[in-house]
């Protein structure tokens, strides 16, 4: 696992915690610590592997110290894990699209059950979203542009 797919993890957990709406401060923590590995020129497994202290990079603290380590020594975060689980399914998957983020992509999940980027473009192409808190008509034809150019690039 290299620094960008660590950082990857990082910072889809901000987003699930806000999701859940937690702490500002938490969501912070994981963001910084997810830019701050991503930014880091020496990867994190190096770091490891040479006995280095994970908290010596700036914005990495003791618990996301101990959850890099956990990543890199079993390749999975229970606390990660569980956090998706208590999640609506689909939000991360959501959030990937420019413009759904979390609070839109949690009102999404769990008001039209929307769990896929198709099942977005299906909603936004019908007029599923119509009604729902921030989702004109402006804004659904913007999301419906921004999944079809998601599609375009992942395919």
């Amino acid at each position: 696992m290299d620094n960008a797919e660590l950082a990857r993890v990082f910072d889809d957990i901000s987003r699930l915690l806000e999701v859940k709406r937690d702490s500002p401060f938490k969501i912070r923590a994981y963001r910084n610590a997810a830019r701050a590995i991503a930014g880091h020129s020496v990867t994190v497994r190096d770091i490891l592997g040479q006995g280095g202290d994970l908290k010596d990079i700036p914005g990495i603290g003791e618990a996301i110290a101990k959850k890099t380590t956990e990543l890199l020594t079993t390749g999975k975060l229970e606390f990660f894990e569980k956090l998706k689980q208590s999640a609506p399914a689909g939000v991360l998957e959501l959030m990937r699209i420019p413009g759904v983020g979390p609070r839109t992509a949690a009102l999404l999940a769990t008001e039209l059950h929307i769990s896929s980027i198709d099942e977005l473009a299906d909603a936004l192409r019908s007029g599923a979203v119509a009604g729902l808190p921030g989702l004109g008509e402006k804004t659904t034809r913007t999301l419906l542009e921004e999944t079809e150019a998601y599609r375009r690039r992942n395919t």
